[in-house]
């Protein structure tokens, strides 16, 4: 992503979780705010429409927290230790962590897997963001694979990039956790963020959560020819409180020949027992179409709000996929609950691996995830017993 999208989304991420009243309230109401175009002209407010934003003054403190060398040396990395956990962001508020980046050496080549991230908001005892380190970046199936989208990115090098807003307004932490049984010899990270002087009421906490089915279980008889009330979907989130949710990263590998995706996205809203939202196919929902391409035509792909960019055996047993889906466009709003769900096949008849994250924003900064599965149920193998 260029220097001027990066701009852009974290203005709209801003305003997505309401920070951006604290940014930019000052600027609009003395006339310096908002004109993000090039045209001539005054706008509301008096402000001047030919002048882009970022050549305008901020009320925002830019600030960083990074593995650097202490010393001054150059030895700008942790070393994590086999059960070991490190701290990478601590922070008192009011701030927004805008931009996380990492990248990892480690003789292990399950790491993406062994590691696991969490952050806790303003001092709670529950993290709002659990789950291993490559499905949080979008690498659900252990992996790296190099693709870009408005929020995640995975560039050459193995370098991990997320751009989500992640505000709080008394305090910020952010650890790293190695359960697997070596070393990481080198843990890079820089993460990216300001301090206001405070965030605007209606402001919402980041939360991503991980979940697995290794395997699905699929339907049988009358239950595998139709899924009315969808209790049987494969689940990506369920909270309660009021949010909105952001989208979704999915690695699904196959244990059967054929195609996978024929399950329907149901995403319940508000109401337990009936799904608001109904979609056609799970490639449909990936915003691609007709099985990828099929068996003999599927290839990867990745763009702004959507994408598969790991598709390797399509259709076949040990098929590897790695899909997201953004809503950033849109994001589904929610009062008191929310279930994201999707069917694994139609009706739920099939019974592959599925490996997901879920993102969203909610009022509180924590909520009850499940259990974090042991470690050696999320390395990804193929299950046909």
């Amino acid at each position: 992503m260029d220097s001027k999208g990066r701009r852009g989304f974290v203005r709209r991420a801003l305003g997505l979780t309401g920070l951006g009243a604290a940014v930019f309230a000052a600027q609009a109401q003395d006339g310096r705010g908002g004109g993000g175009g090039q045209g001539g002209g005054q706008g509301p407010g008096g402000e001047a429409r030919f002048m882009p934003r970022y050549a305008r003054s901020f009320q925002h403190k830019s600030l960083k927290q990074s593995s650097y060398d202490r010393t001054g040396g150059n030895r700008d990395s942790w070393v994590i230790p086999a059960g070991g956990t490190q701290e990478v962001f601590n922070a008192t508020g009011p701030g927004m962590i805008s931009h996380i980046w990492f990248t990892i050496a480690a003789r292990s080549g399950d790491h993406l897997k062994e590691l696991v991230l969490r952050a806790w908001w303003d001092g709670n005892a529950k993290p709002s963001i659990e789950a291993p380190i490559g499905d949080f970046f979008g690498l659900n199936l252990n992996s790296y694979q190099i693709y870009e989208s408005e929020y995640l990115a995975c560039s050459p090098g193995r370098s991990l990039n997320c751009y989500f807003a992640m505000p709080y307004r008394r305090a910020a932490r952010m650890t790293v956790t190695n359960e697997g049984k070596q070393e990481v010899g080198a843990f890079y990270s820089n993460i990216d963020y300001m301090t206001v002087p405070r965030l605007p009421d209606d402001a919402m906490y980041f939360h991503a959560q991980y979940r697995q089915s290794a395997p699905c279980i699929p339907s049988t008889g009358d239950a595998a020819k139709l899924n009315p009330d969808g209790k049987a979907n494969y689940v990506y989130v369920e909270t309660r409180g009021r949010g909105h949710l952001m989208g979704v990263t999915l690695g699904v590998l196959q244990n059967a020949d054929r195609w996978w995706g024929e399950g329907d996205d149901m995403i319940f809203i508000d109401d337990e027992s009936k799904p608001a939202i109904i979609g056609t196919g799970s490639e449909d929902y990936f915003l691609g179409s007709w099985d990828f391409g099929g068996r003999d035509g599927a290839q990867p792909f990745g763009h702004k709000m959507y994408g598969a960019h790991l598709i390797a055996a399509p259709e076949r047993t040990g098929g590897r996929y790695c899909c997201y889906r953004w809503h950033g466009d849109n994001p589904v709003t929610f009062e008191r609950y929310l279930k994201h769900t999707m069917e694994h096949g139609h009706a739920n008849d099939r019974g592959d691996n599925f490996f997901s994250v879920a993102y969203w924003y909610q009022n509180a900064p924590f909520t009850d995830f499940p259990a974090l599965a042991p470690l050696e149920q999320r390395i990804p193998k193929v299950r046909t017993a």
